[in-house]
């Protein structure tokens, strides 16, 4: 800012500058003490003795001053005052003013001077109370979880790396906890009462820690624990061990049971690496071992684990360039009439092949995909294959047979992607031939997939199917809620149906309580021909999927394998390759 150049005897806010006398007015003093008064700044002025010779408004009502009458702040105000005049130089301090419960901050600036042989101490305070609020929210944000209060990963990092560079601090352990199928506690109760198991869970997991142990929430629904001193691994062991203890009892929430599970690795130091970032990861791989191996245990981490996670990783790159240079494919598994042995439908059936050109089956890679994210891309790729096989596909099975899509239960409750896989199964042209097939989890839980994607879907005609009934969630009373086209009776009740009343039982009340609300039942996972001769002659059963009729195989492999039709709903008799239809005889049995 450029500066102007005053001259001599110029007046300035009614005072006469230096250059015309020294001295100033009885009324120039009066017009001084006033701007003094009405500054929002706290003024005070303290002599040798003591005394307050000045005390602007501001100050007054900060100190609590009344009249004449000295409030215990101002008394504190005036020690501190003259142990800063005695120092003889500026000080700058914070002060601290309590009012009731709440609590006041001040800057203040403390300045000694000189004047006509007194010593003064002019004082000058804001209050910066907000701001000091403001900076205290950004510290705990910054160091400590908002919704647990347990510190965060930075405030444990520190703490871990203050160990390793003590070298005599000895032994120490980090755990990394991760709260089991967290997902899917929050789609079936919500996400208020999520929040409130990661609170409870925190409080579970803090008992019992001593004052040198950090439990810290790293992010969603995963903790890091440091255990410091430690003697052994055994005594590591036991205590995680009855910490994941303490958790298998149920919690109560808004009037709800929740049962909840935690998975944790371990890693110790210097056992298991010699940096924070190295222990972490050592923690995280033994806790992905005890998800592999059935969730819900602690273990700590071994070399072995290490080669497992190298093993893991290329797999994972493998199927992220899969998915880049998009090597899948379809097989087709029919879905047929059992008695007439026409083809209802087909289910698509994603397949990966690999750099050797080998076809790998979909559990050595869904599932993968699904926890890496990628199983959007890998759906939206098997829609693109079934249309660029349309032309085969009506060909083989007939244009009316319908056309099943596998949709993870995640990708069912995410309406942002609902939204734009049923745009690209209305941009097919022929929306009406799909049918959705979602495990009845996607059902049941409280995601919007009933009251949001259901109508959405059935807007432009697309059935739904609900895969793998009878093994998850479900009970027969959840039907009538359930809004879908299709049941497919899941295998385990298929298998040996003929040996197993129970089973039995079981098929009939679901066909039952399905026909009234007129669903199609479909039994899935059929291989025998005593099971076909059971749901012929016991049940109304008119479809069946299963390697008794075919296994999934390979437009290429039928084209090979049968002759042209121009059969609209095509006999699945004759037009599967000959090594996968069974046979069976009087004399000999079933066999394939």
């Amino acid at each position: 800012m450029r500066r102007r150049n005053l001259a001599p005897n110029k007046k300035i806010c009614g005072f006469m500058t230096k250059g015309k006398r020294e001295g100033a007015t009885e009324a120039e003093l009066g017009f001084l003490k006033e701007i003094i008064r009405m500054l929002p700044a706290a003024v005070t002025v303290l002599d040798e003795a003591g005394d307050f010779l000045l005390v602007n408004d501001t100050a007054a009502a900060q100190l609590g001053m009344q009249g004449e009458q000295l409030a215990p702040d101002l008394n504190q105000r005036r020690a501190a005052c003259l142990q800063a005049l005695q120092d003889g130089r500026p000080v700058v301090a914070e002060e601290f003013l309590n009012d009731g419960d709440a609590r006041q901050v001040l800057l203040t600036t403390h300045r000694p001077v000189r004047i006509a042989d007194r010593n003064l101490l002019i004082s000058a305070s804001t209050d910066i109370t907000g701001q000091k609020t403001f900076e205290d929210q950004l510290f705990r944000s910054a160091y400590y979880d908002e919704l647990t209060g347990l510190p965060s990963r930075r405030v444990i990092e520190h703490r871990a790396n203050a160990l390793l560079k003590n070298d005599g601090a000895g032994r120490f352990a980090l755990a990394f906890l991760d709260i089991d199928n967290f997902k899917h506690i929050n789609d079936y109760y919500g996400h208020s009462v999520g929040d409130a198991l990661l609170v409870e869970i925190a409080k579970r997991l803090s008992r019992d820690l001593r004052e040198s142990d950090i439990l810290s929430r790293i992010s969603g629904d995963e903790f890091l624990l440091l255990l410091h001193p430690v003697v052994s691994d055994l005594e590591v062991a036991e205590f995680m061990q009855a910490a994941l203890k303490r958790l298998s009892a149920p919690f109560f929430i808004d009037g709800s049971e929740v049962f909840a599970s935690v998975s944790a690795g371990v890693s110790l130091y210097p056992d298991h690496g010699r940096s924070f970032e190295l222990l972490r990861q050592n923690a995280d791989i033994a806790m992905y071992r005890v998800k592999n191996e059935g969730k819900g245990a602690a273990a700590i981490f071994d070399a072995g684990m290490e080669r497992e996670a190298t093993a893991r990783m290329k797999i994972e790159q493998s199927l992220r360039l899969a998915i880049l240079e998009k090597r899948f494919c379809c097989a087709f598994q029919a879905k047929v009439d059992i008695r007439t042995q026409a083809v209802q439908g087909i289910e698509a059936l994603v397949r990966l092949r690999d750099n050797d050109g080998v076809i790998q089956a979909p559990g050595s890679f869904v599932n993968l995909a699904v926890e890496l994210g990628l199983i959007d891309d890998l759906t939206h790729l098997v829609l693109a294959e079934i249309v660029r096989s349309i032309d085969a596909i009506n060909e083989m099975f007939g244009p009316e047979a319908s056309i099943s899509i596998n949709v993870a239960a995640s990708q069912a409750g995410n309406p942002e992607f609902m939204r734009s896989f049923a745009q690209a199964l209305e941009e097919t042209g022929f929306p009406k031939r799909f049918m959705i097939e979602v495990t009845e989890d996607a059902f049941v839980t409280k995601t919007r997939f009933q009251s949001e994607i259901v109508p959405m879907l059935r807007r432009i005609g697309v059935g739904i199917s609900i895969d793998d009934f009878g093994i998850g969630y479900s009970s027969l009373s959840a039907l009538a809620d359930i809004t879908a086209d299709e049941i497919k009776i899941d295998r385990s009740f298929i298998t040996d149906i003929h040996k197993r009343p129970r089973s039995q039982g079981i098929l009939r009340a679901i066909e039952s309580l399905s026909e009234a609300l007129g669903m199609t039942v479909i039994a899935e996972g059929l291989e025998t021909f005593e099971e076909l001769a059971y749901l012929q002659a016991a049940t109304r059963i008119r479809y069946a999927q299963g390697y008794y009729f075919s296994r999934p195989v390979f437009l290429e492999e039928l084209r090979s394998a049968a002759p042209r039709t121009s059969e609209s709903r095509v006999s699945i008799a004759g037009r599967l390759p000959q090594q996968t239809r069974p046979t069976y005889s009087r004399a000999q049995g079933y066999r394939r």
